[in-house]
């Protein structure tokens, strides 16, 4: 396995999140209106930072007070450089796997409409950048360590050959394993024997499956134990064995930007996850709690505000 931000894998320290996935660099516009074709708009705000599904979920996990860790392909182009230090002011902890990649990195170009939090995105994600699986025995050995030194696994499904050889090797150590559907991708399906936990959102749908409950009865059928969809505002459908249910979403007044909600939720969700699920009241009590401050960020602007909103 390749070194992190730090110059080597170091000390793993306490117990805390492992996340995998995709991290990108969010150029994020916050605009009075989607332009039209060849107009020109000047931005009411702009920030920048380091997106990704599995990126934004380690800072919020860092933000609560938790170790994080970033598993993921960033590279060496100048770009980067401000990735990986916007993830190390907040303290995550990144892994590269991808080093020595000259190219910049993947950059999802956001337009945020003013009034109704409604996002447009653009980005490469993770095409042309694959991050296999590692399959040398001191890399193999490096990633039974980084999982040993978690309490719970994060996956957004991207990298999927990484995040399954991740999954797996969570699995055997007894590690809670907690999947961020955000959308069905190729193999997927190979990935969720390996799950514990899956919230997804409505946008998540796998083959054959056209509503919340038919997702969740086909996540538990490829043996996810407990399960949930998210639904924007409304209520969030869960499943569990022998169980299912509704669960409401805080109301918010103002919503100013949508943008990293779930990732918000999945980061927190992680960070109050028992290490083992028996009951709905393991799920409900932590979901509940990372739900609030998933509808806390999008009162304001951008993915990080809301981590310095009293």
């Amino acid at each position: 396995m390749d070194r992190d931000s730090r110059g080597g894998l170091g000390e793993l320290g306490e117990l805390g999140g492992l996340f995998v996935g995709l991290c990108t660099l969010d150029v994020i516009q916050l605009v009075d209106h989607v332009p039209a074709p060849d107009e020109k708009l000047t931005a009411l705000a702009q920030t920048v930072a380091a997106g990704g599904p599995a990126a934004n979920a380690a800072a919020a996990y860092a933000h609560l007070g938790g170790a994080a860790t970033l598993l993921t392909g960033i590279g060496r182009h100048p770009l980067a450089t401000g990735v990986t230090a916007d993830l190390a002011a907040l303290g995550v902890r990144v892994v590269d796997l991808d080093p020595d990649r000259a190219e910049p990195p993947a950059v999802s170009s956001i337009l945020v409409t003013a009034g109704t939090g409604q996002r447009a995105v653009a980005s490469l994600n993770t095409a042309g950048r694959p991050l296999p699986a590692p399959t040398e025995p001191t890399a193999v050995r490096d990633l039974a360590d980084l999982v040993a030194a978690a309490s719970v696994v994060e996956l957004d499904g991207h990298h999927m050959e990484l995040a399954t050889a991740v999954a797996r090797t969570a699995r055997a150590a007894g590690r809670l394993t907690l999947l961020d559907g955000g959308s069905w991708k190729p193999r997927t399906a190979e990935l969720l024997p390996w799950i514990d936990v899956a919230v997804c959102s409505a946008d998540f749908h796998p083959p054959g499956t056209a509503t919340p409950r038919e997702t969740l009865a086909f996540l538990a059928a490829h043996g996810v134990p407990w399960a949930a969809v998210t639904q924007g505002p409304g209520p969030i459908l869960w499943s569990g064995p022998d169980a299912h249910g509704e669960l409401p979403v805080p109301p918010t007044a103002d919503i100013a930007d949508t943008l990293g909600a779930g990732d918000i939720l999945h980061g927190a969700l992680a960070h109050y996850l028992p290490p083992r699920l028996t009951t709905p009241a393991d799920l409900l009590a932590p979901l509940t709690r990372a739900s609030a401050i998933a509808t806390t960020s999008c009162a304001s602007f951008g993915t990080r505000t809301w981590m310095h909103t009293p």
